[in-house]
């Protein structure tokens, strides 16, 4: 039986210091889960995939009848780079210059969960309390990322 589950991710870093944070809501029937984490040296980007993967984890490990996903995300990076896929797979994941792209772990992380879900992205305005007359999550996991990413920072 195919179950669907829905995930609003995010992720912050602070670029000078490069320590980051990411979180995710994922919500599954009545439930809604927050996952959220640190790392160091990372950047943006990276922080932005990292909460997408960790949501699929979870999923995966915990929740394995869920297998349509609906990611929403503000970042244009997260949600264009499937359209990329075949072309980076082809292209062994090298740009025109011969060198690997970035975050070619992540990537290549995302691209194999890619293979257990059916996943569709959704790009959301970011700071938009609603969208169309629904409430936008992503505020939520942008403040949960941020803060986060605050506390570790004042810790520093």
């Amino acid at each position: 039986m195919n179950k669907t589950a829905i995930i609003y991710s995010d992720g912050s870093c602070h670029t000078q210091l490069k320590i980051g944070a990411w979180a995710a809501l994922l919500f599954i029937e009545n439930e809604k889960i927050t996952l959220q984490g640190i790392e160091y040296d990372t950047t943006h980007n990276r922080m932005e995939l990292q909460s997408v993967i960790e949501s699929l984890k979870y999923l995966q490990i915990n929740y394995p009848e869920y297998n349509i996903v609906r990611i929403i995300s503000d970042s244009q990076y997260v949600v264009l780079l499937r359209e990329r896929k075949q072309k980076l797979i082809f292209k062994n994941f090298e740009t025109k210059a011969g060198k690997e792209i970035q975050n070619i772990d992540l990537v290549k992380e995302l691209f194999s969960l890619d293979t257990y879900f059916h996943i569709s992205y959704e790009k959301i305005k970011a700071h938009q309390p609603k969208i169309e007359g629904v409430l936008n999550f992503n505020i939520d996991v942008d403040l949960i990322a941020r803060d986060l990413l605050r506390k570790e920072i004042g810790e520093q």
